[in-house]
């Protein structure tokens, strides 16, 4: 089925698919494309410091900011709510990039790699300065956590403009490189995707190549040094709205359960 800005209910699926249509089965992981570890949920090494958690549906009853938020109040029942920061990216929605931050970018690329502490000594006037200090918050969020989740309904096979819009702004030039090694920062990043989608688009299903979401994130994110990627995706959510889709509601709902499990089994792990 086509799928517009509609968010679905349902099911969990990261890399594993017994089903043509669906996945069932366990929880798994994803580091690299194409490659599946299951996820360890005992205690790891130390508890993270802090989670930016970002939700970008504009549903009001949104599948994908349900899941998100329950795990954020499991990983707030395990670590406290000091180091939690949440941004809605529909509701208080990110501006768009402007020419004054296109011609900034340019001037911090001909400088090479310039912290994101020193950009503030190459803003030339006060466009600049208000591009920059709208971009500047939002970098150090990326850059201060050690959880990113992010709650991602698929709209029209692709992402929210609301996402795309913080995407474009954070991705300033030399902001997740550390300037003297020339090392990606986000390496030790851990990544959680939370996607909703009206139907079904895993591996054998008939829409697999319209899936433009989880692989356009896993790059992008994987792009900027995060090699710590987790999806969960919830599908077929429109089966109780659609007549067509009829045949699929009990998948759904029991997706939606798997889907609630697997977020709050990431949400747990120290």
């Amino acid at each position: 089925m086509a799928s517009g800005p509609v968010e679905p209910l349902g099911e969990l699926r990261l890399i594993v698919h017994r089903s043509p249509l669906l996945a069932r089965g366990r929880h798994t992981s994803e580091r690299e494309e194409g490659e599946a570890i299951p996820v360890n949920t005992s205690a790891a090494s130390a508890a993270p410091r802090s989670l930016l958690h970002l939700d970008s549906s504009h549903a009001k009853d949104s599948v994908s900011r349900r899941l998100t938020a329950l795990f954020a109040e499991t990983w707030r029942e395990v670590n406290g709510a000091a180091g939690y920061r949440y941004r809605n990216l529909a509701a208080d929605p990110v501006p768009l990039v402007s020419a004054a931050y296109c011609e900034l970018g340019r001037r911090v690329e001909r400088h090479g790699l310039v912290p994101p502490s020193k950009v503030a000594a190459l803003v030339e006037d006060a466009e600049e300065e208000r591009e920059w200090a709208l971009t500047l918050p939002l970098i150090e969020e990326v850059r201060d956590a050690d959880t990113v989740l992010v709650g991602v309904p698929m709209y029209n096979f692709s992402v929210p403009a609301s996402l795309k819009a913080w995407i474009d702004r954070v991705t300033f030039p030399g902001a997740f490189i550390a300037p003297d090694t020339g090392e990606k920062v986000l390496d030790g990043t851990r990544l959680v995707v939370v996607t909703a989608r009206g139907g079904a688009y895993g591996p054998g299903t008939p829409r697999e190549a319209f899936d433009f979401q989880a692989p356009y994130l896993r790059a992008y994110f994987g792009n900027l040094g995060v090699t710590d990627i987790r999806f969960v995706h919830a599908e077929m959510t429109v089966a109780d709205v659609i007549p067509e889709l009829a045949r699929f509601r009990d998948l759904a709902a029991a997706s939606l359960e798997e889907a609630r499990a697997a977020v709050t089994a990431l949400a747990a792990v120290r």
